[in-house]
């Protein structure tokens, strides 16, 4: 593993982010066999580290017989390809580690498509000339005569077709998901998504809250494909809850680019559960990168609980996180502890989004006071001799639905 300390960074943060490399490269099925790190005011142009630290770097490697070096920073193509020409080994940067993991995680048809878009996205700029790359690949004739398409070339234009096949496929499956989410803006029902940096506790917590049976690993990435399920809020009113993939430190803008479909369940939600290990040697740190994402997919202004979760393995941490973050809420995963003050939280965080209205609905009309108990939460009920007039807090899709018997204030 090798990392550069800039100006902008101190030591202890480039060490910091090694240890999450090297969670990352456990990941993908590697082993950490040493660590290089160099002070440098800017990146080299031809091996990103100096010339003598690339040096330094080959003989480390023949030494452990390495047969890969990872570099946490993000490569350049012309980096890369120099580096691995001296190195005489493969040369990976922290991107091209994290789009592996999302490709032996992708499941569905949709994660599928949306990982290789983001690898073949990171690989034609990376396309080398071979060492018979110059020669034509038509040969002359009529019509044909002159140099024709080189190998390179031919390679780089079938990976920008499949490029273009891959973006008219994910439009596809995105206007099938939009036209899903119509369908349950259309029930009337709020939304929550649940985010946070990888290996957070996000799909244990989805798993607490409604059973869901989504895959649990120790492990960073281990769900990327979304889970939506019902919940059930401590006043009876129903919402969607959804697990999102996790988010990490300097995300690969292309993954952003190609999961920003799946990632829309977050930026259409009307409540974000951010997840925080409380665990985690740079919580606040994670918060900021998570922020960040939001923020690049546009989801920066949506109301947000936070979750401590881990508190059954660091009480005192997750304890100072609630403290320093005003309505948090304290809770774990794996124990249930804090669950009922995290279901009345999330309640008490829908019911401020919906307005009370009142409503007098007529006796003979029972299917209607079912939805209203069904969609929302009943605040107060009276028998009068019109019908029953109702108030109670409700979703603006259902109010609108409800209009008829809106009383007018």
């Amino acid at each position: 593993l090798v990392a550069v300390t800039l100006p902008d960074c101190s030591d202890e943060q480039t060490q910091e982010s090694l240890d999450e490399l090297a969670q990352l490269i456990d990941t993908a099925g590697a082993d950490e066999v040493a660590r290089i790190t160099q002070r440098r005011a800017a990146p080299d142009s031809t091996f990103y580290i100096g010339k003598g630290k690339a040096e330094e770097l080959k003989e480390l490697c023949l030494a452990l017989d390495s047969d890969t070096v990872v570099f946490d920073n993000e490569l350049s193509p012309a980096q890369q390809f120099n580096l691995e020409k001296l190195l005489g080994r493969t040369a990976l940067d922290r991107t091209a580690v994290i789009l592996d993991i999302f490709a032996q995680n992708a499941h569905t048809l949709e994660g599928k498509a949306q990982v290789e878009l983001a690898l073949l996205r990171y690989r034609l700029p990376r396309v080398r000339r071979g060492a018979k790359a110059g020669l034509s690949q038509q040969a002359g004739g009529i019509g044909t005569r002159g140099p024709g398409e080189t190998k390179l070339e031919v390679d780089r234009r079938r990976i920008g077709e499949r490029i273009s096949r891959l973006d008219r496929e994910l439009d596809n499956l995105q206007k099938t998901r939009h036209e899903q989410r119509k369908g349950r803006e259309r029930s009337g029902l709020g939304s929550v998504a649940i985010v946070g940096y990888t290996n957070a506790g996000k799909s244990s917590l989805l798993n607490r809250l409604t059973s869901a049976g989504v895959l649990v690993e120790n492990r960073l990435f281990a769900t990327l494909d979304p889970t939506t399920r019902r919940l059930a809020l401590p006043g009876g009113e129903p919402v969607l809850l959804s697990d999102t993939v996790g988010f990490v430190r300097r995300l690969p803008h292309g993954l952003i680019e190609a999961f920003k479909s799946t990632l829309e369940v977050a930026v259409n939600s009307d409540l974000l559960l951010h997840v925080v290990d409380a665990s985690a040697a740079d919580p606040n740190g994670q918060i900021a990168a998570v922020r960040e994402v939001l923020a690049e997919i546009g989801a920066q202004n949506l109301p947000e609980l936070l979750v401590v979760n881990k508190s059954d393995l660091d009480s005192d941490q997750a304890k100072r996180l609630v403290y320093e973050n005003p309505g948090s809420v304290g809770f774990s995963a794996k124990t249930g502890e804090g669950l009922n003050d995290l279901l009345l939280a999330i309640g008490d965080r829908m019911r401020a989004l919906t307005t009370v209205i009142e409503l007098l609905i007529p006796y003979d009309r029972g299917d209607i006071v079912a939805t209203v108990h069904r969609e929302g939460e009943v605040v107060s009920t009276a028998n009068e001799d019109m019908g029953m007039r109702v108030r109670a807090r409700l979703a603006d899709a259902s109010a609108g639905r409800l209009s008829e018997f809106l009383v007018k204030q």
